[in-house]
């Protein structure tokens, strides 16, 4: 890896530097499209991740958080010591049958990427490819982490000690991540201080009742009838146990019950979810779900088992240096290219794991095309990342791991 020399970088000279490692970057997120991996499945992409930082000459390790996830180091130009800043992409794709009819479409069966996954993996990459060649100001750690979809692979690096200094180069003073984001035009990025994603957390209920004939319901206890005030009555969570004005989201996504017409079963089993922003409203969500299930089961003659898995925490954005975020963002892109985002999503991530032990920051990458009407929002069949897109999640990259304009 050659020496770099310069000490700043002109918006022009960085542009420039980005538009000759365009094409590539476009070839290997494509690659990457073609090739989608599930959660700790991420085989391929971490070969390939390491092939590029090989290629580079930047060290890194790899077999993380069970085998796939990758942590790269660059140092400081100067050698400088001090806390590094962190650039973190995600690397799975989900179980979805791809209907975009791209040429670089899915050749893996009911997988695909419908988050946008390799776009942040090639946007890493990109940045990786930059960094490598300009003044580093600051120590810069490159997180390619597996098992964003529900797998946690955030929470696994950080037990590993990707954060503290103990995988490769020092302690990651603060993280940086980003998502592409449908609804946001082509070209602009946006953030908001505080919470911007919900916690997850899991609803598991199983209601047993007496099974007996449809017919002969005295002889029985129903289930499914208890269910269905179950259901019904988790709503309340919403609208009578949480301020008007705090969200919260309890929805049941999945109902299995019975195998005839004619029999009442004895047993139904419901899953679901829990979303919320704040602590405090998350534990209330928690206990009044366990309470409401486990409550009406019991007047309706039946018993419900309530098991609730914590999911991933709030995604909260370090207040003070999202407004550093924010000026750097419009320094660097203009102030008509970056928004501040009104509300937050209940959406979830696993970037929150970072955010609870650095300060970090967390943004949204546009991806809409001018005079889109729709832009396939993520986890459909139809999304595909926008390639357009990589140049601007590169160059904020490059900013954030302290590259100064010249």
């Amino acid at each position: 890896m050659s020496s770099p020399t310069l000490s700043a970088t002109s918006a022009a000279a960085l542009r420039g530097l980005i538009a000759q490692e365009l094409p590539g970057l476009r070839d290997f997120r494509r690659d990457l499209h073609a090739h989608p991996e599930l959660a700790y499945q991420e085989q391929r992409t971490s070969r390939r991740v390491q092939e590029e930082l090989g290629k580079l000459g930047i060290a890194f390790k790899a077999g993380l958080a069970g085998g796939t996830g990758v942590v790269a180091h660059l140092p400081a130009s100067d050698g400088s010591g001090g806390g590094a800043i962190g650039l973190r992409a995600d690397m799975d794709a989900l179980p979805i049958d791809e209907q975009t009819g791209v040429p670089y479409a899915s050749r893996t069966p009911g997988v695909m990427h419908a988050c946008g996954h390799d776009g942040h993996t090639a946007i890493l990459l990109g940045a990786a490819r930059v960094l490598s060649k300009i003044h580093r100001p600051r120590p810069v750690t490159l997180v390619f982490q597996p098992a964003e979809e529900g797998g946690g692979g955030a929470d696994r690096l950080c037990q590993e000690g990707v954060l503290d200094g103990a995988v490769i180069g020092p302690r990651v003073e603060r993280m940086y991540g980003l998502h592409g984001g449908p609804d946001y035009a082509l070209g602009t990025v946006a953030s908001r201080p505080g919470p911007l994603l919900a916690s997850t957390d899991e609803i598991d209920i199983t209601v047993r009742g007496v099974q007996c004939h449809g017919a002969y319901p005295h002889y029985g206890r129903d289930a499914i009838t208890a269910a269905g005030h179950i259901i019904v009555a988790l709503q309340t969570v919403v609208s009578r146990n949480v301020g008007p004005a705090d969200a919260v989201v309890v929805s049941l996504g999945m109902i299995h019950a019975g195998s005839a017409t004619n029999v009442i079963p004895e047993r139904v089993h419901m899953m679901g979810t829990i979303r919320s922003l704040t602590p405090q409203t998350r534990e209330l969500a928690r206990r009044r779900v366990r309470e409401i299930a486990e409550n009406t089961a019991r007047a309706l003659g039946c018993e419900a088992e309530v098991t609730l898995d914590p999911g991933y925490p709030v995604t909260f954005n370090d207040p003070a240096h999202t407004e550093a975020w924010f000026d750097l963002a419009r320094r660097t892109l203009g102030d008509e290219r970056v928004a501040q985002v009104a509300h937050p999503t209940m959406g979830g991530e696993d970037f929150s794991y970072y955010a609870q032990r650095v300060p970090a920051v967390f943004f949204w990458l546009g991806l809409k095309r001018p005079g889109q009407d729709r832009f396939p929002t993520l986890h459909q069949p139809d999304f595909d990342f926008n390639d357009d897109a990589i140049p601007t999640g590169v160059e904020m990259f490059v900013r954030l791991a302290g590259v100064p304009a010249a």
